[in-house]
């Protein structure tokens, strides 16, 4: 007897899966919805931007400041930067900016389709001979698969700002010898797999959002169901899609 808890989620996840076919299946197909891709990259990543770069600013500068009395303690002050560098870029801002994304990007998505879902405007929409899955959750899907490695990138330079600062809090380390450390340390192999991973947890997030928002029912009340759930799901695949992307990438440098 399957436990009625993994029936719906296994139910749930079979949803999604072919939700996420429906979108393969009619993204790439004319006609092309560039305006509202453009309209929906610019909300989704402009408007997130300030959020992103003063978390990141904050976590290179905290974060600087939490490992430097360890690396006194044995020593190692001057690894600073290079320590810093590596667990920014590798996880931390990629990551971060993910789940500042699926809370504020997914929590958005997911309400506004729920809204147009029970108010009928999606309905209206298919009625009036447009493709509400084309105009609507395609440009969102792909805007967030889009924006959110660039909002990661820009999350990356801030919070190595963010730890020059924070080096120079007790001692005094020059711009060029921070930067120049951090170059040193940071490999192809740091770099491209946070990037890449990226593209993932942005089209987790836009996908995810979409489906709650798309298939809300039960009136307003719905709308705010919908909007955390899309928030708890995006963050929770966040966390498994960076789980798989770390065991793929120490395979590769194993191999």
């Amino acid at each position: 007897m399957v436990p009625k808890g993994l029936k719906r989620f296994l139910a749930e996840a079979g949803e999604i899966g072919r939700f996420t076919a429906r979108f393969f299946n009619e993204a790439f197909k004319p006609r092309y919805e560039i305006q509202e891709l453009l309209r929906q990259c610019y909300f989704i990543g402009y408007n997130s931007l300030g959020l992103v770069a003063v978390t990141a600013f904050i976590m290179g500068l905290v974060i600087t400041i939490q490992s430097r009395p360890t690396l006194v303690e044995f020593g190692a002050e001057a690894w600073l930067p290079k320590m810093v560098s590596v667990s920014l870029i590798r996880e931390i801002a990629p990551v971060i900016t993910a789940l500042i994304c699926a809370g504020k990007i997914g929590s958005g998505i997911g309400a506004e389709l729920g809204s147009m879902k029970v108010t009928e405007q999606i309905d209206a929409m298919e009625v009036s001979g447009t493709n509400p899955f084309k105009y609507l959750i395609a440009t969102r899907v792909m805007a967030a698969t889009l924006m959110v490695p660039i909002l990661a990138v820009m999350a990356d330079a801030v919070s190595l700002y963010g730890g020059y600062l924070g080096a120079n809090i007790h001692g005094v380390v020059s711009w060029s010898l921070f930067w120049n450390q951090v170059f040193e340390t940071l490999t192809y192999s740091d770099i491209f797999p946070s990037i890449v991973k990226t593209f993932f947890f942005g089209f987790a997030i836009g996908i995810i959002g979409c489906y709650k928002g798309y298939n809300s029912s039960k009136g307003t009340e719905g709308v705010g169901q919908s909007a955390n759930s899309a928030v708890v799901i995006s963050s929770l695949l966040v966390f498994v899609l960076d789980l798989l992307a770390v065991q793929i990438s120490d395979l590769m440098n194993f191999t």
